[in-house]
């Protein structure tokens, strides 16, 4: 995949995420959010939370954005279409989904942070890759995407202090605090970067 920030180089850092890491040292101290109880989230996000390794999940989100962005960019173009089975998705679609999944999840940190009582529906992430046109596009497009999301994802969260990152409201009929949906945020990304490394690109 060609890389679409000619700035950039594996395993380095582009001149756009340099310029967020300066940003992000000259906003002050990093608001740490200790990991969730399991009584933060619904039971079935367990399986993302538990992927998190320790340490300040903001750095985490950032560590983890570059192993994906270091991963995309070693993917074939003959291989951004390809399915290890029939009915599954291809990778550009496991990449666009992760991003809608991203901006949901975002939406209901930003939604439980402001203190709304409506309660969010649940994503029905098959009905949106359906209507998705993640498939279409090039996969470098998808990568700098990806990247544009996260990096907003960041800057919510770091906005957070400890009582914020507390609050609580509910999407899919579940109780969620707002730190919970950072933790479940980076699970869900390297769940489905393992699933691109073991099912899709391992050929």
């Amino acid at each position: 995949m060609r890389n679409p920030d000619p700035t950039y180089t594996p395993g380095g850092e582009s001149r756009f995420q340099s310029d967020c890491r300066l940003l992000s040292l000259n906003q002050g101290e990093v608001i740490m959010m200790d990991r969730p109880e399991p009584s933060e989230y619904f039971e079935y996000y367990g399986r993302y939370v538990n992927l998190v390794p320790e340490g300040d999940i903001i750095s985490v989100l950032e560590s983890e954005l570059q192993r994906t962005l270091d991963m995309l960019e070693g993917v074939p173009e003959e291989l951004e279409e390809y399915k290890y089975q029939p009915g599954k998705w291809s990778v550009r679609e496991v990449i666009g989904h992760v991003i809608d999944a991203e901006r949901v999840f975002q939406n209901r940190a930003f939604h439980f942070a402001r203190r709304d009582p409506a309660p969010l529906p649940s994503m029905e992430e098959n009905d949106y890759a359906r209507v998705s046109n993640a498939g279409q596009r090039p996969l470098q497009e998808l990568a700098q995407e990806f990247e544009a999301v996260r990096r907003s994802s960041i800057a919510l969260f770091r906005s957070f202090d400890d009582e914020v990152a507390l609050r609580r409201g509910t999407a899919s009929g579940n109780e969620f605090s707002v730190r919970s949906t950072a933790y479940i945020m980076a699970g869900h990304e390297i769940h489905h970067r393992s699933v691109l490394e073991n099912r899709y690109l391992q050929r």
